[in-house]
């Protein structure tokens, strides 16, 4: 990362509070805060970025076997890529109670180009980001993501292994059961 890691926060699940993440946090001196049990809207703003960048990428199916594995993490690593330099975000700055909520965002930008603004990011790790930058093209990362995620509903990816066959999330508009009417 180009910035220092000031805390993790995590939830309550095991597979992120155990003693291995508790000693190296308290190795390189990060903060380890995790969520209040049964208060589930702590993490919302992270529960909210797993839905929109993992999860419509690649579903909820169970991915159990090495190969799926290595197939996820090809997926998610290039879907970081799309994420961290082409899909600039709303950062929250304010917000002010005047009978409703109002909310003030800042201007959009992606990570990336947040990441290069600021003060704690060096020279050394900035042209680093810009080296990144240069060499992505964001329309063969998504054919790639694409590919690759076709391939997860693929039966025959595994050769004879169970696998789980994709659903859509949504009907076209020619398997709607519904005629369409005219709103007058």
């Amino acid at each position: 990362m180009p910035f220092p890691v000031l805390g993790i926060d995590s939830d309550n699940g095991s597979e992120l509070i155990n003693h291995h993440l508790l000693h190296w946090c308290q190795e390189w001196q990060i903060t380890f805060t995790r969520s209040r049990p049964g208060n589930s809207n702590d993490g919302a703003h992270v529960e909210q970025k797993n839905w929109a960048v993992v999860r419509t990428v690649v579903g909820y199916h169970r991915y159990d076997t090495a190969a799926e594995l290595a197939l996820m993490n090809q997926i998610l690593a290039l879907q970081s890529h799309m994420t961290n330099y082409f899909l600039p975000q709303h950062k929250r700055v304010s917000k002010v109670r005047d009978g409703a909520k109002i909310k003030k965002y800042d201007k959009a930008a992606t990570p990336h180009r947040r990441a290069e603004r600021h003060e704690a990011v060096s020279i050394e790790d900035n042209a680093i980001l810009t080296d990144t930058y240069t060499d992505l093209n964001p329309a063969a990362i998504q054919r790639h993501i694409q590919a690759l995620t076709d391939s997860t509903a693929d039966p025959d990816h595994q050769q004879g292994q169970s696998r789980h066959q994709a659903h859509p999330t949504r009907a076209s508009a020619d398997e709607s059961t519904t005629p369409a009417t005219r709103a007058s």
